[in-house]
This record gives structure tokens, C-alpha cells and sequence, in this order.
């Protein structure tokens, strides 16, 4: 029967992975701290203004909207537990109970794990409209709370796995370098699953550039091709480039570093880059507010009446101007209705 070291102290599963634990704030955990609460800071502050505007706004209430939403509802989560985290690390991390350690890397995992599934299901929702040339999904509304539910489940699931026995507790043989009190395995898991969906997202924005480039060379052939139906098409491409950009740039060392501490390697240092890349994976939620929503013709307007109140009596900020702006973005071509520069 095995031993388990349920009474044991963190800094026990630290030195069993060889993991150092800071006694007094060295200038490089200070960096790590003040850099991580300024992160966490913007990153709450442009999520919140994001589901201000959406809840405000009723020409927002559509399924792409409501994913918007849950986007900036799962990044503003990840603001939060990567706020904790920075208020227990550096010295402090010795001090915490194993309980409290779990809690901590919980609400990470979950947070995280959120904000990919959330992506994920963007993209395929995107992928469907952009097929069709639609400005918005045709999916009901008892669907989309269906599929937001799914989201958070997934993220509970595998954000709570370790806490209830996916853990090294009782193996110190497979306890990881980065995390100590989890399992190797564990972070093979999160680090596939993750990956996988990457792939999966690459191959459907994939699909959709491909698709764009083929529209705008036939809208090209057509030299009365409508303008606003070629600065869409123009829009949707830039945008793709940069989803996929931030989403490499941001995720892919994280995952990388993950799977070689899951896999067990021995040359890898891993530990010398585990703060780094957390933190480029959390900047991953601030991209997300400003790429998704930002640039958004719409949501652009909702976010200046929102920050600039006395700018509404400007006339172009009135009503009507507005509304033209919004029909503008609306304009269709050869019967079918363009859609917004926002995948």
C-alpha cells in the first residue's frame, strides 16, 4: 500500500522536485509580481468594459455576442486567479497550505482552460457565418446558454482533476518540476488537450482565410465589385492573421514547456521560463478583449459612449448617426449580407 504525504508542508513537494523556494524578495520575483498586477489590472479593467458594452447595448444580444461575453467573462476570471496567484507566490508560496495551493493552481487552470474552450467555439461559430455569409448565427438562444455551460463544465472539470486526486500526493516519483504537487501525466494531458485544440483552431480560421482569399480573387474579377463588400472581405482576412499570431505568440511556449516537464525532461530547464510564459499566456486574455471586440465598428461605439459621456453631444455620436453607422456595416452585395471586420 502507498504512503501518502497529505500532512506534509509545500515546501516538501518543492524540494522533492527540486524547485526553489525563495525565502526573502529577490528583485526578479518582484519584477515577475509588479509586471503579473499590471497584466491582471488592464486585463480586468478592458474585459469588464467589454461585457459593460455588450450587457448596455441590445443590438449586441446575438450568439456571437453572448460567446463575446463569456469570453471576457472567462478572461476576466483569468485576471482574477492570476491576480491571486501574484499575492501568493515569491516567499509567500512556502507559507501556503497544500489546500490553499490547489485552490491557487485551480483557479488557474480553469480560468485558462475557459478562455481556449471559449476560442474555440468562436471560431467554429465564425467559421459557420463567414460560410454563409451571414452577420450573425441562426443558433437559438437555449443553444448558446447550452454551449456556454459546456465551456464552463470542461474548464471546472479539468481545472479540479488535480485537487481530487489527479495529484503526486501519494507518488513523489511522478511529481512535475513546475508545479510540484501535481502529476506529470496531468500536465501531459493539459498540455495535449490544449495543443489540440490550437490545431483545431488553426485549421478552421485556416479554412476560413483560404475561403476569404477565393471570395475577394472573384469579387476582383468583378469590376463592379460593392466596396464595402471588399473592405469586409479585406477586414476578415487581417483579422484572422492577427488571431492566429496572438493566439501562436501567447499559448504555444506555455503548452511547449508544459508537455516537456509533463514528458519529464531532464535537460530542460524549465523552471527558468515557467513565470514568463504564464504570464505571455495571460497577456493572451488582453489581446483577446482588443482583437474579438475592439475591432468591432459597433462595439467601438458601445466602448466610447461608455468611457466618454459628454462626447454624446457630438453629432457624431447621435442616434442617427449611429444608426447609419450601423446600417452601413449592415450593407449587403448581390443579395447577401457582408459580415462585420470581427471573427
Amino acid at each position: 500500500m502507498r504512503h501518502c504525504f497529505y500532512n506534509e508542508t509545500v515546501g516538501f513537494f518543492y524540494n522533492n522536485s527540486r524547485k526553489e523556494l525563495s525565502a526573502h524578495w529577490r528583485p526578479k520575483d518582484v519584477l515577475v509580481v509588479a509586471l503579473g498586477l499590471a497584466v491582471s489590472a488592464v486585463v480586468l479593467l478592458t474585459n469588464l468594459l467589454v461585457i459593460a458594452a455588450i450587457a448596455a447595448n441590445r443590438r449586441f444580444h446575438y450568439p456571437i455576442y453572448y460567446l463575446l461575453a463569456n469570453l471576457a467573462a472567462a478572461d476576466l476570471f483569468a485576471g482574477v486567479a492570476y491576480m491571486f496567484l501574484m499575492f501568493h507566490t515569491g516567499p509567500r508560496t512556502a507559507q501556503l497550505s497544500l489546500k490553499t495551493w490547489f485552490i491557487r493552481q485551480s483557479l488557474l487552470d480553469t480560468s485558462l482552460t475557459a478562455s481556449v474552450v471559449n476560442l474555440l467555439a468562436i471560431a467554429v461559430e465564425r467559421h459557420r457565418t463567414v460560410l454563409t455569409m451571414q452577420l450573425h448565427s441562426e443558433m437559438s438562444a437555449q443553444r448558446v446558454v447550452g454551449l456556454i455551460f459546456f465551456i464552463w463544465a470542461t474548464a471546472l472539470l479539468l481545472g479540479l482533476i488535480p485537487s481530487y486526486g489527479w495529484h503526486c500526493l501519494c507518488s513523489l516519483e511522478s511529481c512535475s518540476k513546475m508545479a510540484p504537487l501535481y502529476s506529470r501525466s496531468y500536465l501531459t494531458f493539459w498540455a495535449v488537450s490544449n495543443l489540440l485544440v490550437f490545431v483545431v483552431m488553426v485549421l478552421v480560421y485556416g479554412h476560413i482565410f483560404v475561403y476569404v482569399r477565393r471570395k475577394m480573387a472573384r469579387v476582383a474579377r468583378h469590376t463592379g465589385a460593392h466596396p464595402r463588400h471588399r473592405d469586409t472581405m479585406v477586414g476578415l482576412v487581417k483579422t484572422v492573421t492577427i488571431i492566429l499570431g496572438a493566439f501562436v505568440i501567447c499559448w504555444t511556449p506555455g503548452q511547449v514547456v508544459l508537455l516537456l516537464d509533463g514528458l519529464g525532461c531532464q535537460s530542460c530547464d524549465v523552471l527558468a521560463v515557467e513565470k514568463y510564459v504564464l504570464l505571455l499566456a495571460e497577456v493572451n486574455s488582453l489581446i483577446n478583449a482588443v482583437v474579438y471586440s475592439w475591432r468591432d465598428t459597433e462595439m467601438r461605439s458601445a466602448f466610447r459612449r461608455i468611457l466618454c459621456f459628454p462626447c454624446l453631444r457630438s453629432p457624431a455620436y447621435a442616434p442617427t448617426a449611429l444608426k447609419a453607422a450601423a446600417e452601413r456595416g449592415l450593407a449587403s452585395h448581390n443579395g447577401h449580407f457582408t459580415v462585420d471586420s470581427s471573427i
